[in-house]
């Protein structure tokens, strides 16, 4: 493991000014190691991240099994890691904290291992996090406006959410921990996937979302016709495939090599699509039953997709135009991290949710199978 790709993220809080319950969580179930500890008081004490980008970027993809070796390598040292730059030890921790679900079960099982070991070795509890949970629950930790300007947005239940990430894009209603009705998802792929695809068809490399981003702010977005899938439809799924197919479609019909801006023009029209996709979806969803009845006063975005500053912009509008608060976690808290993790075990210690006997992680865990026990 080289430190070059230890990324230690900005801490909420010194050690001195710790409070309540200390979690320790532990993510792995993708391409990022990492590590945090979070407090009930909503500090984060310490952030480790040790990014996998590297090694997979001339793949044009995540690799699960060099993800697992990475994972195993990593594992011990940003654990380590973050408890030292809290100027703490394992017996300082209250709680223990892991993704048990969903995502690549190779890395999965070496987050999850070292969580339980670490367990059963100190005697502390034990919290299985499911990933989504952990992105659905981390504006609760900390959550801010669509450019991060303005004061800390304080997010309590219910809320709506607008989750897309890894192979995930849902509407839920969350009306607590555990407590998660969908309204509407993806039929086909995500909005992170779309983003990736088209991102690899134009050569500009890995990870999608962030660099499509960057090209459409310098881009026309009425240059090319994308679809809009469903937005005729009564419902609140999505369909990305069609906005794929047709990007492939338009490349086919003009000769490489593109210039900077065709590049920028197709990337600002295929991300408006997206935007209009999921607004639309969106406003289809507060008009439901559900959503109605609930009276959810947030708007939520979270998950690697929520990043996307074209994405942001547009819900914090919708949120408005319908007279309810836009929230979206800090952008480095929206790809998979630890403190989210160890937030989520704080959530879920609250309530109860406390590994009493072994368990297996899972490579599919829908959120909607979460129970509150």
């Amino acid at each position: 493991m080289k430190d070059d790709k230890i990324i230690q993220m900005d801490m909420g809080a010194s050690v001195s000014s710790r409070g309540g319950t200390v979690c320790l969580g532990i993510e792995s179930s993708c391409d990022e190691t990492s590590a945090a500890i979070v407090d009930s008081n909503r500090n984060i004490l310490s952030h480790i991240i040790y990014s996998q980008i590297p090694e997979h970027q001339k793949y044009g993809g995540v690799v699960p099994e060099l993800a697992a070796r990475a994972h195993i390598l990593a594992i011990d040292e940003v654990i380590r890691q973050t408890l030292n730059r809290a100027n703490m030890t394992v017996s300082d921790i209250d709680i223990i904290a892991a993704t048990a679900g969903p995502g690549l079960i190779g890395g999965v099982l070496v987050g999850w291992m070292a969580a339980v070991g670490m367990a059963q070795s100190t005697g502390k509890p034990l919290i299985a996090v499911n990933h989504l949970e952990g992105h659905a629950l981390v504006p609760r930790l900390a959550a801010t406006t669509a450019d991060n300007s303005a004061s800390p947005v304080s997010v309590e239940f219910p809320y709506l959410l607008m989750l897309a990430s890894g192979g995930h894009c849902q509407i839920l209603l969350v009306r607590g921990v555990g407590q998660y009705e969908m309204i509407g998802q993806t039929l086909d792929d995500s909005a992170g996937e779309a983003f990736d695809k088209v991102s690899k068809m134009l050569g500009l490399g890995y990870p999608g979302g962030p660099i499509v981003d960057r090209r459409a702010a310098l881009g026309n977005p009425h240059a090319f016709d994308f679809p809009r899938p469903l937005t005729d439809k009564p419902n609140c799924d999505f369909s990305f495939s069609g906005i794929k197919t047709a990007a492939r479609t338009f490349l086919n019909k003009y000769p490489e090599p593109h210039g900077d801006e065709f590049i920028n023009d197709f990337c600002a029209s295929f991300q408006a699509a997206v935007v209009d996709c999921i607004t639309n979806r969106l406003a289809h969803a507060m008009n439901t039953s559900a959503v109605l009845a609930t009276k959810p006063k947030t708007l939520v975005v979270a998950g690697g997709v929520a990043k996307n500053s074209a994405i942001r912009s547009a819900m914090e509008k919708l949120a408005h135009e319908h007279g309810m608060i836009f929230a979206a976690p800090p952008m480095n808290l929206c790809t998979d991290n630890g403190a989210m993790i160890a937030w989520a075990g704080l959530e879920n210690y609250k309530v109860g949710n406390i590994v009493r006997e072994p368990i297996a992680p899972r490579p599919r865990w829908p959120l909607t199978e979460l129970m509150e026990k």
